[in-house]
């Protein structure tokens, strides 16, 4: 008796074999022969990795934009509270020096009770008529010396023959107090207030004027021999070479000049004004109002920090060309 491999040897010639028996448990396509068929993998599972097959990225977490957002939120808070650390300690320990004693409360009232004066006085619509008249007299004073200050800047830094000419002059000048100046504008002057601006003109003027002239003359030689050699005139040079180069030193005269535009016009109101912060707080002194006089100085200090922020503002609006450090 044969075997099947026998009958399959022992076919005729020309006589197909005969087919094999399909396995009902093997898969369509799956080999005939060889090693017993394998199951067929799921259709989700992952296809097996192979030598052409590239590797697949690790995946990035992707961050929420809500986190990011409050994490940005966060580090602004931080920074804010870091920067008026100083101003709140300050606070902190002028409201509990009197309370305990440690300096005598009726030269140096708690802050809330200079707080509560400060409230009085905005109230009853005194704060904000010596603050108007003390804005338009600092404001008006500081405007005009910007005017003068920086075009006579400008020239005298440029040409050499008029820096000769001034020279002397602006040094005996710039050397003498304006406060040691006031009675000589008050006797010439009067005690109105054409003395009183005029004394903030003649203090706001020398910090714009000095650092004017430093600018120009501090401006890079091989920008202003670049620009000649293009064939500029002297308009064109000023504005593409010497205005920009000069902007930061400028604005750094007139911040200082705002600052001494509030200061001098405190003292000058302090002598002779019937209205005015320098007024206020001088009265109030007299009167023995020791909190109204703290509340006056504190405004002070909020108008020099705004108008401070304010030029910081304009000079970087003015001084968008700078690659920052």
């Amino acid at each position: 008796m044969t075997t099947g491999t026998d009958i399959t040897a022992a076919a005729p010639a020309g006589l197909a074999p005969p087919p094999e028996t399909e396995d009902p448990a093997r898969p369509a396509g799956a080999p005939t022969t060889g090693a017993p068929a394998q199951p067929a993998p799921p259709a989700d599972a992952p296809a097996p990795a192979t030598a052409d097959t590239e590797p697949v990225a690790a995946k990035v977490p992707v961050r929420s934009p809500g986190r990011g957002l409050f994490a940005a939120v966060g580090r602004g808070l931080g920074a804010a509270v870091l920067r008026s650390a100083a101003i709140l300690a300050l606070l902190a320990l002028w409201e509990t020096a009197p309370r305990l004693g440690l300096v005598d409360a009726t030269f140096l009232p708690p802050v809330s009770e200079v707080a509560t004066a400060w409230w009085e006085l905005l109230g009853d619509g005194q704060l904000a008529n010596h603050t108007r008249a003390s804005l338009v007299r600092s404001f008006g004073g500081f405007g005009i010396a910007v005017v003068v200050a920086v075009p006579l800047g400008l020239l005298i830094g440029w040409y050499r023959p008029v820096a000769a000419l001034l020279g002397p002059l602006l040094e005996v000048f710039r050397n003498t107090a304006a406060l040691a100046l006031l009675p000589v504008f008050v006797l010439l002057l009067g005690i109105g207030e054409t003395s009183k601006v005029s004394i903030v003109v003649y203090a706001c003027v020398w910090p714009i004027l000095l650092n004017t002239i430093s600018a120009v003359g501090n401006a890079d030689p091989t920008l202003v021999k670049l620009a000649r050699s293009m064939d500029l005139s002297t308009p064109r040079l000023f504005q593409k070479v010497i205005l920009p180069s000069s902007v930061p030193a400028i604005f750094t005269g007139i911040r200082l000049a705002g600052a001494v535009s509030i200061l001098v016009l405190v003292a000058a109101e302090m002598i002779g004004a019937k209205a005015g912060l320098g007024y206020l707080i001088n009265a109030s002194q007299f009167n023995f109002a020791i909190p109204q006089m703290y509340a006056g100085i504190v405004t002070i200090s909020a108008i020099g920090l705004a108008f401070n922020q304010l030029l910081v503002t304009i000079e970087r609006r003015l001084s968008l060309w700078r690659v920052p450090a």
